[in-house]
């Protein structure tokens, strides 16, 4: 039993103490508030300290690209079929890369989505971890969580270099939509086998990989920058009635109420860096504040990486530097992207029977000059400064 005191608790759960405590037992968080430390508990005063619930990157791909590696550690995109609904990021990502004690260490990240690049237009399965760990299996929170699917710039670059479809827009969508008919056949045929076992279609992975998207288990996760890209992905969602998360969504804030319209989420980002290609010519980190005013539930990424994922907390704090409250900055990072990977039930806030994923920083989290006192992850002491 591990009871944190005195401490400024922030529980992204509407309750904030000047003085509060944390109690954790078994992984999980036994009650919260002003609260007393129970007899044999070990007590971590965190007077003058902040405690948060450990960050969440609800888009990155932490494990698939390794720390100073180049290519034996480039797992992220197989680029040699733009449909690869088959690929599992779990397959590719390694703990024992750097990156995951400094997310911890550093950045305080305790939960991250990770999974493929977005090289093919249909690149694989993203799933859910815990940044602790040396297997990755006993790391999974959720696997699959989506199907990473891309648009715009990417895609394009990738297979005009290989002189293959797509090279276009046009192209990129029209990929797509035959892999989402030949799942939707597929799925019909399987349907009919179960009264006429001669229906039976054969096997084919990749369409098996897509039935939890024609399900409404998972939703397509979806690359896209430009408005034109994010409309189109919209537009073969529906199509498909299938659901959709928008990722990146670097110009949502030009058509902010079309995209609540639509009723969909969005995890936007990596908004800290150079405007690197023609698609983020309107890269602002103005973008969280307009969605959020809009009504569109958002999370904040740093799309890792690209941006080092225990910046996490810095980009969060350069949207509130561009307009975006303090609150709801912190939301982006930690409940919205829980919420945001149908996770909300146990991660993302400091409540009674949620995972004991906390950490103790030495002042508040935006402050650049902030660090990590402790992380706990499942309950367990992981980082101690």
């Amino acid at each position: 039993m591990l009871f944190i005191k005195n401490g400024k608790v922030l529980t992204m759960a509407g309750e904030t103490y000047d003085n509060g405590s944390v109690l954790i037992k078994d992984g999980k968080i036994l009650d919260v508030g002003n609260i007393e430390a129970p007899e044999g508990a070990e007590i971590i005063d965190a007077k003058g300290h902040y405690v948060l619930p450990g960050f969440i990157d609800a888009h990155c791909h932490l494990g698939m690209w390794e720390t100073a590696i180049g290519f034996e550690g480039d797992d992220g995109n197989e680029i040699t079929d733009p449909v690869t609904p088959h690929l599992r990021g779990i397959d590719a990502i390694n703990p024992m890369d750097v990156s995951f004690e400094e997310a911890r260490a550093k950045g305080g990240v305790t939960t991250v989505a990770t999974g493929p690049g977005s090289a093919n237009v249909v690149g694989g399965q993203f799933c859910v971890i815990k940044t602790y760990g040396d297997v990755v299996d006993e790391m999974v929170v959720k696997e699959p969580l989506a199907m990473k699917i891309a648009f715009g710039e990417n895609p394009k670059r990738c297979y005009n270099a290989r002189k293959e479809t797509p090279t276009t827009r046009m192209g990129t969508a029209a990929k797509l939509r035959e892999i989402l008919f030949k799942a939707k056949e597929y799925k019909e045929k399987l349907e009919l086998a179960k009264d006429d076992p001669s229906k039976k279609p054969a096997f084919d992975m990749k369409l098996e990989a897509l039935l939890p998207v024609m399900n409404k288990e998972i939703p397509l996760k979806s690359h896209a920058h430009r408005a034109d890209d994010i409309i189109t992905s919209l537009r073969i969602a529906k199509e498909f009635d299938v659901n959709i998360t928008l990722e990146h969504c670097t110009e949502g804030h030009l058509i902010a109420d079309y995209i609540k319209s639509q009723d969909v989420v969005a995890v936007v980002g990596p908004t800290f860096g150079h405007k690197t290609k023609f698609e983020l010519q309107n890269l602002s980190f103005e973008t969280p504040k307009t969605l959020i005013e809009a009504g569109v539930k958002i999370a904040i990424m740093t799309d890792s990486p690209v941006i080092p994922l225990h910046h996490l907390n810095m980009c969060a704090a350069l949207a509130m530097k561009a307009g975006l409250s303090e609150e709801d900055a912190l939301k982006c990072i930690t409940i919205n992207a829980a919420e945001i990977l149908e996770l909300g039930d146990r991660l993302g806030s400091l409540e009674k029977g949620k995972d004991a994923d906390v950490v103790i920083w030495d002042r508040h989290p935006f402050d650049l000059q902030s660090s990590p006192l402790y992380t706990i992850i499942d309950g367990e002491i992981v980082h101690r400064l």
